[in-house]
């Protein structure tokens, strides 16, 4: 099918480019105490979404392609609804369906891990809460089940605190409803199934964008080696971290647990099986590497095993990490990218380490590397490795300086950033760090539009989901920090120094992050493609 645009019939486009900004994690809610976005001082964002070309988006639930309502939206599929147009089911409702209908178990790949775990392990490495962003406990649960009916005798399961979407303290409900869940199963069928190791998802293992190696390699040895701090249960582990510090389980230490002789439970051997039950791409890729490429270097991975390894998607499809996966990820074609490189129009992607592959690979429909490399430029500014209220402002100010250089140089036609703040310092849970993660933001967006109006082109605000809108809550007076996306809409305000009312904002019910690249389209001066959601503005 051809990807090409037609020209709009009556509005040509503004000569500088159209820019979209993503301020990650911003969303909409009312202006109480918690919300740090509307307790910040930003007059330039008041400005923008107080105007006349402005209004709101679902970012969340099955407005997004999750699997109803009440799941939270995330950068992954908000990255993907923006880049390309519409709504696509996501990792979460095609694994709920695959599970549904037998097809993951019939599969050849789940024959296979049955065969393997005979006479070895079956080990099962995954974020460890219902919080459906990168996993959900049930799969796991599940999987552990059906493990079970094919006679595999013994499992072990490798848990990823996480304190980030879900309460920040939440690691000993999740333990005990899996430690059930385990001696159901091993009352049942006479298994030996058992949590064997962990620690929290940004302390170990789930590092994204090759920001810190290092974290990597503390969760493969631990989950691999047995290297940990030595426990008789998780709960023991977590109860005895929270007695140390006051950090949320994402950044409690890694561990493993041992049985009286103080030997792990959980080494991988020679001929084991590991299935990664996360679903969401970023944080997968890394630790897939680790686990699946035979010439690794990253980091020394000791006597590697040699394991069967297999993720529950393809994390990068480009790539093919992994090689083996249990559902097949969201074919998502057509994409904004796409259309504007069959063009010819150069396009820019800014952001820091952080959140540099949202505005490539989940904005290009899970593509890795560029689309057009002739067309297309792509900056990625190194994030720092801290615990990112201790710096709010990230690197807003470089990926301004940065972006502002690509739209004075007059070579681009359309470009996207993303500024973290909101939802990298609004996951610490840290409000008043947030609150300056905002200004930060407001200063940003502040310099863009100076730059818009010189290069006469057109500035959109929006964001991918809300985090920094809900910074805790409260229970008898009492309040606990709250580090999870949020259920709110986001924002979505048009700048646009020439505009003189060739268009207006139109009324759309359940306008939602896939109305954005139709109107980034109408802007540039084309009509939408037929099969995108209709854009966002009307030219009479």
């Amino acid at each position: 099918m051809s990807v090409r645009l037609t020209p709009h019939s009556s509005f040509s486009g503004r000569p500088g480019p159209v820019v979209v900004v993503v301020a990650d994690g911003v969303g909409v809610a009312p202006a109480v105490e918690s919300n740090a976005v509307t307790s910040a001082n930003t007059p330039t964002l008041d400005s923008l979404t107080s105007g006349t070309l402005y209004t709101e988006l679902f970012a969340h639930g099955t407005h997004v392609g999750l699997p109803s309502d009440a799941d939270i939206g995330n950068s992954e599929v908000g990255h993907n609804a923006l880049g390309a147009g519409r709504i696509f089911d996501q990792g979460a409702k095609l694994i709920n369906k695959s599970l549904q209908d037998g097809s993951l178990v019939s599969s050849e790949l789940w024959q296979s891990i049955v065969t393997q775990s005979q006479d070895g392990t079956l080990h099962f490495l995954g974020l460890h809460s219902d919080g459906n962003v990168h996993s959900h406990n049930e799969h796991l649960y599940a999987l552990l089940r059906e493990a079970a009916t094919a006679g595999i005798s013994r499992a072990r399961v490798h848990i990823l605190l996480d304190g980030r979407d879900v309460p920040a303290r939440s690691a000993l409900d999740y333990i005990a409803t899996t430690e059930t869940v385990l001696a159901e199963i091993n009352a049942e069928h006479g298994t030996e199934y058992a949590i064997a190791s962990g620690g929290g998802r940004m302390n170990i293992t789930m590092d994204r964008y090759e920001a810190d190696w290092d974290m990597v390699k503390r969760g493969y040895d631990c989950h691999t080696h047995g290297v940990g701090r030595p426990f008789s249960s998780a709960t023991e582990a977590v109860e005895t971290m929270y007695s140390e510090t006051t950090k949320g389980d994402q950044y409690l230490d890694a561990f493993v647990v041992t049985d009286s002789t103080g030997t792990p439970l959980g080494k991988m051997n020679d001929g084991d099986a590991v299935v990664l039950y996360n679903f969401r791409g970023d944080r997968a890729i890394e630790i897939s590497r680790a686990y699946e490429e035979a010439d690794f270097t990253d980091f020394d991975r000791g006597e590697h095993p040699n394991v069967l390894f297999v993720g529950m998607l393809q994390y990068d499809g480009d790539a093919q990490i992994p090689k083996k996966y249990l559902v097949n990820p969201p074919v998502i074609d057509k994409t904004l990218g796409e259309y504007l490189c069959a063009e010819g129009l150069k396009s820019f992607a800014v952001s820091e380490t952080q959140k540099f592959g949202h505005v490539t690979y989940f904005w290009n429909g899970n593509r890795s590397g560029y689309l057009n490399e002739a067309l297309e430029t792509y900056i990625e500014v190194p994030s720092d490795n801290i615990e990112f209220n201790e710096a709010p402002a990230m690197k807003a100010k470089e990926i301004v300086t940065e972006t502002t250089k690509l739209i004075a140089s007059g070579e681009y036609q359309f470009g996207r950033i993303n500024l973290p703040n909101g939802d990298m310092v609004g996951h610490t849970g840290d409000l008043d760090a947030t609150i300056v993660a905002m200004e930060a933001v407001d200063q940003a967006m502040t310099t863009l539009i100076e730059t818009i109006q010189k290069a006469n082109g057109v500035l959109i605000y929006t964001a991918d989901h809300g985090n920094a809108d809900s910074m805790f809550t409260e229970k008898d007076g009492v309040r606990s920090p709250k580090t999870s996306h949020t259920l709110s809409k986001v924002p979505f305000a048009i700048y646009d120094p020439s505009y003189r009312d060739e268009y207006q904002m139109v009324e759309i019910e359940s306008a939602n992050l896939g109305n954005v690249a139709a109107t980034v389209c109408v802007l540039l001066g084309f009509e939408s493609p037929a099969d995108y959601n209709e854009p966002l503005i009307i030219i009479p």
